[in-house]
């Protein structure tokens, strides 16, 4: 994951102006496949607050049946 947030910063400091269009075309599509790779690699669950506070007082209701 680092190595790509490396590869990112690196092309974002290139001089793209100097670079000829297949060039800009070959970084673009270099760009679009680390932030493909990247988001696979940032699998995980998020939770909102919203969702925990419902998570909470289901739980609440759970323990203490009125």
């Amino acid at each position: 994951m680092i190595e790509l947030e490396t590869r990112l910063s690196e092309i974002k400091a290139m001089d793209i102006k100097s670079m000829s269009r297949t060039e800009k075309r070959a970084m673009r599509k270099e760009v679009r496949s680390i932030e493909k790779e990247m988001k696979t690699m940032g699998n995980g669950v998020y939770i909102s607050v919203g969702g925990i506070i419902i998570i909470i007082l289901l739980l609440k209701q759970i323990k203490s049946p009125a």
